[in-house]
């Protein structure tokens, strides 16, 4: 817990070495001596103060505690041409707004501020700052000592990805949407019904626009007002750490609003975005993109994103747009960009910015995850920088989830011809850590439910579905499924609504909730669905040619090489009897789960359990098992328990 006695303001004074690290990109708690601090200075209790603005000619604070007089209460700039000002303002205290006046030494321009260092906003449509003593007694010791066991790259990752206003909401009060407090009372409970080992918010971080989904960020050290105060953020998360579910969230560093009151020409000049639009603009997002090649913009963001781990105990980062970061002619026409020094189109201010991040976020804690969503073949992405990667954890496998949803969604009379689409990924499987991710991104902008995208009448539909989540939890890689999936919403998400939560009501939905329920419990379980997600090793081809019938199948093996399970799917409505399938060891293989069953809303075909192997070659290999394929059905079997020392070969 935070020591309850108000802080002395000499603690909060900027030092010279303070100085040096932020001039130098070296200074990652920034957090800690810029922004608003309530503290107490010769006696006097009050708030010090500290912004970068190196091109104004006077600042000041502003606030209710002063009647927002602009000259009341004026900064002092420090003398060193570091750019920064810091005073005590006295009377300023927990809960006061408060923005910073700027007037600039150039074009007589002049803008009241909102603090780049707030650790609260006020409530949208406000636009000003608040002065915030956080304090929280933590209660996850329990989480935080082991939770590297849980975000490791052999460890089950099952990601819940949601947007906090959408997810329900109070009908009896307007529709508005859950708080901190209720999600931390619902949210954990369902999680682990649903079995899921971590989520992931869309950003919390302050943002003046609610449609933006909080990817147009102006507050980076300060979760959105909507919801409730900071501490009851803290909360949330403190009950998903307690109820043993990780948490991510999305972070944007790649680009920032043009909003007034932001970061944007924020002392009459373009101090946090490139001058050039070439470079500083973002066609695509119409928002401004970071300058990297400042060092003071690197500290200050990779102060960001160390303090969600630092003081909100977050357990990764997933990392927006990458991609539009490391190509400086990303969303550009020929002409609208400049190339690098070299002449080439890659952003190399942005590949070091990266870079320092993740060597900084692994140091500091070394238990979390960094996830870069990057949508090209930029090579290395989750390899070490000490190798020449980028430093990432893990990285969205953009193109598998296209092919996927491409191959799913087409008519299963079609897809022998598209058979490709669903076995290329495993080419390059392992040259990233990928997480396969069916995001928000997915299920907008007209693209449909992933439940609509479904081929065939309204069973088949759902069947469909129970099989391309089967294809996602048994494929190599960790996972993420975008909130109303697992109950399967018919309708787009619209962040002004709910999810439909009332389909719950009709044994289809409730099926397909029950199947992503029991295909979490099977991935957490068995060690070969999820160990050796990274390398060829822990995948085997069985079937992977056989396109006419519409079959695939392969196994998926543990570390210690003795464990594993075979996933046979059949991709087409027709059962397939006497279906001959090569395995590796002889024996009795356990049927531990059937997309087919009635209990998800399947016809029931299956293999009464099982299936004992037979001295039959099939696919290069001297046993066989001999099996039922239910339509659009994926089974899967684990192999039997190994006698003696044996392996699997």
């Amino acid at each position: 817990m935070n020591d309850p006695r108000p802080r002395r303001g000499e603690e909060l004074r900027l030092t010279d070495h303070d100085v040096w690290l932020f001039r130098q990109g070296r200074h990652y708690r920034l957090y800690e001596k810029l922004g608003a601090h309530p503290c107490v200075e010769g006696g006097v209790a009050g708030a010090r103060f500290a912004t970068w603005a190196p091109n104004a000619a006077y600042v000041a604070v502003v606030g209710h505690f002063n009647g927002w007089d602009r000259g009341a209460h004026p900064l002092r700039a420090r003398e060193d041409g570091s750019g920064l000002w810091e005073g005590f303002v006295p009377g300023a205290g927990h809960g006061d707004c408060y923005k910073y006046h700027l007037a600039s030494r150039h074009h007589g321009y002049a803008v009241d501020k909102a603090d780049p260092f707030a650790f609260r906003a006020e409530l949208p449509p406000g636009t000003a700052s608040r002065i915030w003593d956080v304090r929280y007694r933590w209660h996850d010791a329990e989480w935080m000592t082991r939770r590297g066991r849980h975000n490791a790259l052999d460890a089950p990752m099952s990601v819940y990805e949601m947007h906090l206003g959408s997810w329900r909401r109070v009908p009896a009060e307007g529709w508005r949407s859950l708080s901190y407090r209720e999600l931390a009372r619902e949210l954990p409970e369902y999680l682990v019904r649903t079995g899921f080992t971590h989520v992931e918010f869309l950003p919390v971080m302050e943002h003046p626009f609610y449609g933006s989904w909080g990817y147009q960020t102006t507050g980076y050290f300060a979760p959105t007002s909507r919801y409730g105060e900071p501490e009851e953020f803290m909360e949330l998360v403190d009950a998903l750490h307690r109820a043993g579910i990780g948490v991510i969230l999305d972070w944007v560093p790649s680009h920032f609003p043009m909003d007034e009151h932001g970061l944007v020409y924020f002392d009459g000049t373009h101090l946090y975005e490139h001058e050039d639009r070439r470079r500083g603009f973002h066609p695509e997002w119409n928002s401004a993109i970071f300058n990297y090649g400042r060092h003071e913009v690197r500290s200050i963001l990779i102060s960001s994103a160390l303090f969600w781990l630092d003081r909100y105990h977050a357990d990764g980062l997933r990392v927006d747009a990458v991609a539009s970061m490391l190509y400086l002619d990303y969303a550009r026409a020929e002409g609208d960009w400049l190339p690098n020094e070299h002449g080439g189109r890659e952003n190399l201010e942005a590949v070091r910015f990266l870079r320092e991040l993740n060597d900084a976020v692994y140091a500091a804690h070394p238990d979390v995850q960094t996830i870069a969503e990057e949508s090209t073949a930029w090579p290395m992405v989750s390899r070490p920088t000490s190798m020449g990667g980028l430093g990432f954890g893990l990285k969205w496998n953009m193109g598998w989830m296209h092919d996927s949803l491409k191959y799913f969604a087409r008519d299963p009379i079609h897809r022998r011809h598209h058979h490709d689409q669903l076995t290329f990924g495993i080419w390059y499987a392992w040259s990233e850590n990928y997480l396969l991710a069916f995001s928000h991104d997915e299920v907008v902008h007209l693209k449909n439910s992933l439940l609509g995208r479904m081929p065939g009448d309204h069973w088949q539909k759902f069947a469909n579905l129970r099989l391309l989540y089967g294809w996602l939890w048994t494929h190599p890689g960790k996972k993420l499924l975008f909130m109303g999936g697992e109950f399967g919403v018919w309708r787009e998400w619209n962040h002004d609504g709910a999810l439909e939560w009332q389909l719950l009501e009709h044994a289809p939905h409730q099926g397909l909730l029950r199947w992503i329920e029991d295909l979490n419990r099977m991935y957490r379980n068995e060690p070969a669905l999820h160990e050796r997600d990274f390398g060829p090793e822990g995948f085997e081809w069985v079937a992977v040619d056989d396109a006419e019938r519409g079959v695939a199948a392969y196994l998926r093996k543990a570390a210690d090489g003795r464990e594993a399970v075979l996933v046979v799917l059949n991709l087409t409505p027709q059962p397939r009897e006497n279906y001959r399938v090569g395995v590796p060891s002889p024996g009795y293989w356990q049927e531990i789960l059937n997309g087919d069953a009635p209990l998800y809303g399947g016809s029931g075909l299956g293999n009464f359990g099982g299936a004992e192997s037979m001295p039959v070659p099939a696919q290069g290999r001297l046993h066989s098992l001999n099996l039922t394929l239910p339509p659009l059905a994926m089974i899967c079997l684990k192999a039997p328990p190994p006698s003696g020392s044996r392996g699997l070969h």
